[in-house]
């Protein structure tokens, strides 16, 4: 049975599925992991276990599914990740993962200082947050010099496991535009005069697009993974864009919601759009530009609020459900991992406002949800300021299996969300885009087909005033709040680095 076969590197968990050349799904695997956080604002991962985790679900997909013909692989991941990797391709230290890990914040102020905040964002469309690939390339020259004395190239997660099967050393254009400030969006290639001005012990990877064929998998390769020798294999990108592919909301207008461990959201918009606020971006596709946000917690929120109460998710969204609008008066800012757009501040924190001793679990599983809400809508809001013409809403993500979940969204920020019939995420899309590069000329798959909307969420107008008014708080709120947060985020850290010589002094 012919074929492709797709695999995510996920920040909480790799997933891989085999598809048919109609779509359907043949077979889905899943492992889990957990990334490290060996300091506050560090967030790393062993980049090795990416291909251990490939191997084990490419061997698990093919032997569920015997007569499968593999005519393609698809690849992505979670990023921006730096991954620095020696001349013999072993990696120096692990991977730095994506805006959720905050260590870069001297070099952000360094590099805008240097370079210029304005031309920082004419050449490469963004403001440096803790999102930029190349202020972490900076901060591992600065304060791992043992790791930088040996690096000489980078990697992602998705080009991580194209290197591995294939030997091909390459980039797509969309994840090295979050390698700020060291690519042009403009002109789709590596800023030259700053790549050698700070990153100039590594090779620069050549450059392609998320969909084009990178290399076929070599014997070895295919000896791990049981995948024929040969096999083409596509450049892949970073996950949201790729989940945004398995929407199909890769058009001009479409904005893809994903709910899962963090929120992303992707708009695609018809020119380079510029604000200090949220990531510009190349897209997954040649001339193509984005204008993306992410939220540090959602899905990692409410598994927490899950494990602290010792709770399942069905009883959680049961109460939830009953607390109502307003959660009976709570209001919470989810920046338990600080924050990255709108509002780009790592040191903002978690804040629930209101609490008594009437509210229960519910409720605040409720304040939660209806936290994040508020968060796409801080978000949404600052996409249209800028010029966004955001006309259609896909989402997608573990998350839109809770209709609760969808509908206080929909509530909170008066929008319409499209929920395609597979939800399963970037494994599906890298499987399409792999299905689409091996399809004989003129016979390429369409995402319509492949995966359809099968439902829509419709926002009760009823609950508009409601969900206003909740909103003018949340902003209100954070604004009232930074500086004492601020002040205990700082404690947070010295009492962290307390504890690290503590451990120190010990061993």
């Amino acid at each position: 049975m012919r074929c492709t076969l797709g695999v995510d590197i996920g920040t909480s968990s790799t997933k891989g599925v085999l598809a048919a050349e109609d779509g359907s799904i043949l077979a889905t695997a899943t492992r889990a992991h957990d990334v490290d956080r060996p300091r506050t604002g560090w967030v790393e991962m062993d980049g090795r276990v990416w291909w251990d985790e490939f191997v084990a679900i490419s061997r698990e997909l093919l032997t569920s599914v015997p007569d499968a013909e593999v005519a393609g692989v698809g690849v992505s991941g979670m990023g921006p990740c730096i991954l620095l990797a020696d001349e013999n391709d072993e990696p120096v230290r692990p991977a730095i993962l994506y805006g959720v890990d905050t260590r870069s914040t001297a070099q952000i102020a360094r590099l805008t200082t240097e370079l210029g905040e304005d031309e920082i964002t004419r050449v490469g469309g963004s403001s440096l947050t803790s999102q930029a690939g190349g202020a972490k390339i900076v901060w591992v020259a600065e304060e791992d010099p043992d790791a930088w004395a040996r690096a000489k190239r980078l990697f992602m997660p998705a080009s991580w496991l194209v290197r591995r099967l294939t030997g091909a050393y390459v980039l797509d254009h969309q994840s090295a535009s979050q390698v700020s400030p060291f690519y042009d969006v403009e002109g789709e290639r590596w800023h030259a005069p700053w790549w050698d001005a700070y990153a100039d012990r590594i090779e620069a990877p050549p450059l392609t697009w998320a969909g084009d064929i990178a290399g076929a998998v070599m014997a070895e390769a295919s000896a791990l993974t049981g995948i024929p020798e040969g096999t083409p294999v596509i450049t892949g990108t970073i996950d949201a864009w790729t989940e945004a592919v398995s929407a199909g909301a890769h058009g001009i207008g479409d904005l893809m919601l994903m709910y899962g461990t963090t929120m992303f959201l992707v708009a695609t918009v018809a020119e380079t759009l510029r604000t200090p606020s949220m990531w510009t971006t190349a897209g997954a596709f040649a001339g193509t530009r984005n204008l993306a946000g992410g939220m540090s917690t959602s899905g990692a929120l409410t598994a927490w609020l899950k494990d602290l109460t010792d709770a399942d998710y069905p009883q959680l969204l049961a109460e939830a459900a009953d607390s109502g609008v307003g959660a009976r008066g709570l209001l919470l800012l989810p920046y338990f991992a600080g924050e990255r757009t709108p509002i780009q501040d790592p040191d903002a924190r978690g804040v629930i406002a209101g609490l008594t001793l009437r509210h229960g679990r519910g409720d605040l599983y409720r304040a939660a949800l209806e936290a994040t809400a508020l968060g796409v809508r801080h978000n949404v809001e600052t996409m249209r300021e800028a010029g966004a013409d955001i006309r259609r809403i896909v989402a997608v993500g573990g998350g839109t299996q809770g209709r609760l979940w969808l509908q206080i969204v929909s509530d909170a920020t008066g929008l319409v969300q499209e929920v395609p019939a597979t939800t399963i995420g970037a494994s599906y899309g890298a499987a399409f885009l792999a299905a689409t590069a091996v399809a004989p000329a003129g016979a390429a798959p369409r995402i319509e087909d492949w995966n359809p909307v099968v439902d829509r969420i419709e926002p009760d107008p009823a609950r508009r005033a409601a969900y206003d008014e909740l909103f003018d708080r949340y902003l209100r709120l954070y604004a009232g709040t930074a500086e004492v947060v601020h002040e205990l985020a700082e404690s947070q850290r010295d009492a962290a680095h307390r504890d690290e010589a503590h451990r120190d002094g010990d061993r």
